[in-house]
């Protein structure tokens, strides 16, 4: 646990920094566009309709669809902005929509009579309408507070910061008490924030100067507070930081800490991460330099990047195509081969592949109409998966995506028969689960390799050279321990990459 709250005050700040500044941009686009609608009665409809829509969009697909969207333009496409304008968006719809009930709803009486003491349109907003709307305007600016604050939760994939990284990375590495670190922190953030706006309203609305100032002056601290921190991140450093990238399971975080401190430790290039990435995503940061570091694997490239047909290909020849493929065609370097493959398996629970006589994938032809699989986020949408269904002819009864630590414990419980599982997995002997052998090839190799922004490689040939003396130096058994003890044992990944990086030096 102590490891955990070490951590919340970057995490803490890095999820206050989002928060509020994507309310007090929702709030800067609702105020003024609610109040145009109620002048321009016909903007009602489809102002109101667009934001509708967005909120309709699911919040993590929002937040997906930036990235893209952002690269597109040009513009730095994962981290702190896309997680922003993503929070900005999802704010809009209540507080407009508020903002127009409130003025809407003000008795017709009231403006009769401003306009009966000679006030201007402005003076009759200012002084009648938005004073009488208020308590409807600010409740929809505290459903607006909750809902960035939790949504806030899931920047983590598109590579910013915040409370969601103990909840994404501890449900991975089953580590609970980071996803309850997590989710108690960003509750008592929600409840703050909510009761300092509405301490706000009770102030305005019996006119108690002390009161608002005293609240005022609590939400200006945090205000401040969070364009310094910001601003801090901003500024030019004598040692730029080398972003580490990590897709979202437990040997990613495993082999990001470990790059991590051996950079550290042989150039003193201070380091970071960005962690729980999605497959493409953290590709595409690597692409347009976001991220420095990345460990990938060679049938994903091949099979998403390079768009190749994944069955009956060879090993070395993937490789070598995906190696020159990747410095051709955007500057990237594969630095280190790291001696261990890690890939794509059908998995079952031993007793269960005894019972229905299962060793091969094959074996499940007839089978799997009924029989249940679970895979990563992933899985079902990649070309391996496709190329695993056409191999086979596999049409199952049911097909589950989960995030990659719980099926494991679902496979394991009986909630589903067979799942997608990690060829260096300890859980694989931990569950007692049969791997089945891919007998008609439709699997790539997946050879795990060390990739170099082309950014890295001009600016830094210092840690390219020290990256580059990993290669081989991880065998499938060594990888498979390191995971099995963040998964079985609880071992912090940073402690796990520790251990290692102290026997590779010993051994040297």
């Amino acid at each position: 646990m102590s490891e955990q709250l070490a951590l919340l005050p970057e995490y803490l700040t890095a999820h206050l920094q989002l928060t509020l500044l994507a309310l007090l941009c929702s709030t800067a686009i609702s105020l003024p566009l609610g109040v145009a609608i109620t002048r321009v009665r016909w903007l009602e409809t489809p102002v109101l309709a667009l934001a509708g829509i967005i909120q309709t969009i699911p919040s993590l697909a929002l937040l997906a669809i930036m990235v893209p969207l952002l690269a597109s333009l040009q513009l730095q496409s994962i981290g702190f902005l896309p997680a922003f304008v993503g929070l900005t968006l999802y704010g809009v719809l209540p507080i407009l929509r508020n903002t127009v009930t409130g003025i809407a709803g003000v008795n017709p009486a009231q403006r009769e009579a401003a306009r009966a003491v000679g006030m201007t349109e402005a003076q009759q907003l200012r002084r009648v309408e938005l004073p009488l709307a208020l308590p409807v305007i600010i409740a929809g600016l505290r459903t607006a507070t909750v809902w960035t604050v939790g949504i806030a939760t899931l920047s983590t994939p598109v590579g910013a910061t915040s409370l969601g990284n103990y909840i994404f990375s501890g449900l991975q590495t089953r580590n609970y008490a980071a996803v309850l670190v997590g989710c108690v922190a960003a509750a008592v953030l929600a409840l703050l924030l909510d009761s300092l706006v509405r301490g706000l309203e009770i102030g305005i609305r019996t006119r108690r100067r002390r009161f608002i100032g005293t609240v005022g002056t609590t939400i200006a601290i945090l205000y401040l507070y969070t364009g310094f921190t910001l601003a801090a991140t901003l500024l030019p450093r004598d040692h730029p930081t080398i972003t580490i990238g990590a897709k979202g399971f437990t040997e990613q975080y495993v082999l990001a800490e470990l790059l991590g401190q051996w950079v550290e430790r042989e150039t003193g290039h201070p380091t970071s991460q960005m962690q729980s990435l999605g497959s493409m995503v953290a590709f595409d940061a690597l692409v347009a330099g976001d991220i420095d570091v990345l460990v990938d694997y060679t049938g994903t490239l091949w099979a998403n990047v390079l768009k190749r047909t994944t069955t009956g290909i060879n090993r070395e020849v993937v490789l070598a195509e995906v190696s020159a493929f990747l410095f051709d065609q955007h500057g990237i370097q594969v630095v280190a081969t790291l001696g261990f493959e890690n890939a794509y398996a059908v998995a079952a629970r031993a007793q269960d592949a005894e019972r229905m006589r299962l060793t091969r994938i094959s074996d499940l032809t007839p089978l799997a109409p009924t029989l249940s699989m679970a895979g990563d986020f992933e899985f079902f949408s990649r070309p391996e998966w496709v190329a695993i269904r056409d191999a086979y002819e596999l049409t199952f009864d049911a097909q589950r995506s989960m995030d990659a630590g719980l099926m494991y414990q679902a496979v394991a419980e009986g909630a589903v028969d067979l799942i997608s599982a990690y060829t260096t997995d300890g859980r694989i002997t931990a569950y007692d689960l049969r791997v089945l052998e891919d007998d008609r090839g439709a699997i790539p190799p997946y050879d795990a390799v060390v990739l170099v922004s082309a950014k890295l490689s001009r600016e830094r040939p210092d840690v390219v050279s020290t990256l580059s003396r990993l290669q081989g130096t991880i065998d499938v058994e060594s990888m498979r321990r390191m995971n099995l003890l963040v998964d079985e044992q609880g071992v912090d990944p940073s402690t796990v990459a520790a251990g290692f990086i102290t026997t590779l030096s010993a051994d040297r």
